[in-house]
């Protein structure tokens, strides 16, 4: 495939290799630029719906995805202050059946790891670590990413995701900085064996509290537990990854039941990040650079869709890509106009749960638990449809039906 040089992409976590695999599938040369000395992911556990399998297969990776996940039975809400079951959704066969894919949750770093050594393995990707993107030019034709060290990278397209803190969507967009919630998560990730027997469900589980949450779900194969807590405690200002005493995570919890504050107990080496997001824009693309994942759309974490919406940029992405291999710029656009309003929808409604389920207390909290608990699965399935079932990944440029297999894990 002709081009003015190779697709740059700058930010080298999940949502860039994925960028990068779509488009090498695609039959581009790419670039991608990596501002740490080597490339990897901070964090623990992530959760992923069916779409993040659909957008795996899409990729090319989907067999190796579904080797290193493990497959919940349930997503099951508590109630936090009375240690009593509110609501849960059936994750088995007629919910695959439903959705054509599986829901799993994984360890963020084996996830990291498919999509790397797929990178690796491809002769049209050149991965560069050391090399982090501070800003573009363009001419019409090309696009040279500036990088710290002053190096000038040309190439024919430059996409920006370079997550939360984005270079490139501080020229794109302009927006200032990220939106601080006031809401701290605590991570921690443990061995199966210290987590209480009577609590090792196979379930994502969340505990729901008055300002306040608790999930638990198993990682690696059962080796592990990921444990993560959040809490308002109006944090005035961003941070990510800071080592912290149980005391403080402990400080958010008095008040729920004691079942449930056993389970932060047994959590060990806690690090708290801040929680922001932005608002959602429609300004994503300028000319040759076009912004995808956190860069374009950063959300929270409370539908738990952040690498799988930069998994759907990138694959919607490559789609457009291909089928505008002449015309890049309007390929940029096409991709643009097919994810700016579900990912908005993702944004704000992630918003929504977290203050109106996750969170509310006294009669808000209870309406929560009668509406929940009443809902049968097929009125779950159909809740979340939209979500899960009508991703747009299925369906090319001018409504052409792209072809992709969706295997269920046994």
């Amino acid at each position: 495939m002709r081009q003015e040089g190779p697709i740059l992409v700058a930010g080298g976590g999940i949502g860039g290799l994925s960028a990068a695999l779509g488009l090498a599938r695609a039959g581009f040369q790419v670039t991608v630029l990596e501002r740490s000395a080597q490339l990897g992911e901070i964090g623990a556990g992530i959760q992923l719906g069916p779409n993040a399998f659909q957008a795996f297969d899409a990729l090319g990776v989907g067999d190796e995805a579904r080797a290193m996940a493990v497959y919940v039975d349930r997503l099951r809400l508590m109630d936090a202050l009375t240690a009593e079951d509110i609501a849960s959704i059936d994750l088995t066969e007629p919910f695959r059946r439903r959705f054509g894919n599986p829901y799993a949750v994984v360890h963020r770093g084996d996830l990291h790891g498919v999509l790397l050594r797929a990178c690796q393995a491809s002769e049209q990707i050149t991965l560069r670590t050391g090399a982090g993107v501070t800003g573009y030019e363009q001419d019409g034709s090309t696009v040279v990413a500036r990088l710290s060290s002053g190096e000038a990278v040309r190439g024919a397209v430059l996409i920006g995701a370079d997550g939360l803190w984005s270079r490139i969507r501080a020229r794109v967009v302009g927006d200032g900085a990220p939106r601080v919630t006031g809401h701290t998560t605590y991570r921690s990730v443990i061995p199966t064996e210290a987590m209480p027997e009577d609590l090792r469900w196979n379930a994502a589980t969340l505990w729901a509290g008055p300002k306040c949450h608790i999930v638990h779900y198993p990682l690696s194969g059962w080796k592990q537990f990921n444990l993560v807590v959040t809490y308002h405690n109006d944090a005035p200002e961003p941070v990510a990854g800071q080592p912290v005493a149980v005391e403080e995570v402990m400080a958010g919890f008095t008040h729920v039941h004691p079942r449930a504050q056993s389970i932060i107990r047994h959590g060990r080496d806690w690090k708290l990040w801040v929680l922001c997001d932005r608002d959602p824009v429609e300004r994503w693309v300028d000319g040759r650079v076009a912004l995808l994942g956190d860069a374009a759309h950063p959300t929270l974490q409370y539908l738990a869709q952040g690498a799988c919406m930069a998994m759907e940029d990138a694959v919607v992405l490559s789609q457009e890509m291909a089928a505008h291999p002449g015309a890049l710029e309007t390929a940029l656009e096409a991709y643009r106009r097919r994810r700016v309003l579900r990912t908005a929808r993702v944004q704000l409604q992630s918003r929504e749960v977290g203050d109106h389920i996750y969170h509310p207390s006294g009669p808000h909290a209870a309406l929560r638990n009668a509406i929940m608990s009443a809902k049968s699965r097929d009125q779950w399935y159909d809740a979340i449809a939209w979500l899960y079932g009508d991703t747009g990944l299925e369906t090319g440029p001018n409504g052409a039906r792209v072809a992709s297999p969706s295997s269920v894990a046994a």
